[in-house]
């Protein structure tokens, strides 16, 4: 059973940063991806970062690039999110994600439809 727990959201004033964590319980291997995406009201789920655990290698956002830092600590099974520069429009409920037994164009090209596991959400909001 694969469980993933966010946490680290909160309210910041624009320019301010933020770092999301999210524990993984559950077995990883090379084929794993880990992501964050987020959903902001009345707008569809986007893929914000992805890591592909065979080799690392990473996807972000155009809106996020240079401003956002995906990573992994695989000793505490913990992702993370560094957010900096944070602008009022980053502001939504950021969920963590996972998929094992992909492949790296999935991981590096996001869709939620392609992740299985799912974390509750964390909340962010960033005022002007």
């Amino acid at each position: 059973q694969v469980q993933l727990v966010e946490s680290g959201g909160g309210s910041v004033q624009a320019g301010g940063s933020l770092r999301l964590s999210c524990v993984r319980s559950g077995y990883i291997d090379s084929s794993t991806c880990m992501g964050w995406f987020r959903q902001a009201p009345g707008k569809e789920r986007e893929g914000v970062a992805t890591i592909y655990f065979g080799g690392g290698r990473t996807y972000y956002a155009d809106s996020v690039k240079g401003r956002f830092t995906i990573s992994r600590d695989n000793a505490k099974n913990t992702l993370y999110l560094q957010m900096n520069s944070l602008k009022p429009e980053d502001t939504a409920m950021y969920y963590c994600a996972a998929v094992y037994y992909t492949y790296p164009d999935v991981c590096l090209t996001p869709s939620e439809v392609d992740f299985r596991y799912w974390g509750q959400g964390t909340q962010v909001t960033v005022s002007s």
